[in-house]
C-alpha cells in the first residue's frame, strides 16, 4: 500500500516485474469512483493514443495478447485481470448492480481488447452477455433463435461497420424492435446524427462505463414498461 491523494492505494505487482528497494518505482494508476489501484511496472516507456488490433492471443493470465503499437510489437495488459487483486469487489460494487434481472446483451466489437474490457463490466451489472467479433457474427447470433434485449455495437469495424449493422437489423422484420446502442472511441454530433438515421437508440463513448450502464438501464426500463 502507498498513500495516494490522501488515501491508501493497494499495489499489484505483475509477474516478472522487479520491485525497487530504493529510489523511484514506476506505477500505472487506475482510478474509478474514489478507488485507486497501482500496477507496479519496470518502466513507463511512452504514452500514446492508438487503435488496438490484437493480432496474437495472450498465452498467460494478465495479458490480452500482442499488438503492433507505433511500429513496435507490444503485449497488451488485461487490466480487468489485475483490478480485483486490489479490491475483490471492483466489478461488483453496489452501483454496478442495477436491478435489471437477467436481460441479455449482444456485444459486437472486432477488438478483443474492448470485448474483454466491457464484457466483465456488463456481467457485473447483472446482464447475460454474448460477444461477437464482428457484424456478420452478430447477425448470426441474432438470427440463431436466442433472444436479446439490447445490442451494443462498435462503430469502426471492417467489412460491415456499426451503422450498416444497425441498418441491417432495422430492415429485418424479426429484429427491427431490438434497441441498439452504438459504441465509439470518438462521439461527435455528426456521428450521433448518423447513428440516429441508422437506427441507434443511444450512442455512448467506449470508455464511459457509467454512461454505458445508464444507457442500458434506460433501454431495458423502456422494454419493461412496454411489456
Amino acid at each position: 500500500m502507498v498513500q495516494y491523494r490522501d488515501q491508501l492505494m493497494p499495489l499489484v505487482q505483475m509477474e516478472g516485474v522487479n520491485l525497487q528497494s530504493s529510489g523511484t518505482q514506476p506505477i500505472l494508476v487506475f482510478a474509478d469512483d474514489g478507488r485507486s489501484m497501482g500496477l507496479v511496472v519496470d518502466e513507463i516507456i511512452d504514452i500514446v493514443e492508438e487503435r488496438l488490433n490484437i493480432e496474437v492471443a495472450g498465452s498467460h493470465a494478465g495479458i490480452l495478447g500482442s499488438a503492433v503499437i507505433k511500429g513496435q510489437a507490444t503485449e497488451v495488459i488485461d487490466v480487468g485481470h489485475f483490478l480485483p487483486m486490489a479490491f475483490a469487489d471492483w466489478f461488483s460494487r453496489k452501483e454496478m448492480r442495477p436491478s435489471v434481472g437477467a436481460q441479455a446483451v449482444l456485444l459486437v466489437d472486432d477488438s478483443a481488447f474492448f470485448r474483454n474490457m466491457l464484457a466483465p463490466v456488463l456481467k457485473a451489472a447483472g446482464y447475460r452477455v454474448r460477444v461477437a467479433a464482428g457484424a456478420q457474427e452478430g447477425l448470426v447470433a441474432l438470427r440463431s433463435g436466442q433472444s436479446f434485449d439490447v445490442v451494443l455495437t462498435d462503430i469502426e469495424m471492417p467489412e460491415m461497420n456499426g451503422f450498416e449493422f444497425a441498418e441491417t437489423i432495422r430492415a429485418d422484420q424479426h429484429l427491427s424492435q431490438i434497441p441498439i446502442i452504438g459504441l465509439s472511441a470518438l462521439v461527435s454530433p455528426a456521428a450521433i446524427e448518423r447513428g440516429r438515421i441508422a437506427g441507434f437508440h443511444d450512442y455512448v463513448a467506449k470508455f464511459d462505463r457509467p454512461g454505458l450502464i445508464a444507457a442500458l438501464k434506460e433501454q431495458t426500463a423502456e422494454l419493461a414498461r412496454a411489456a
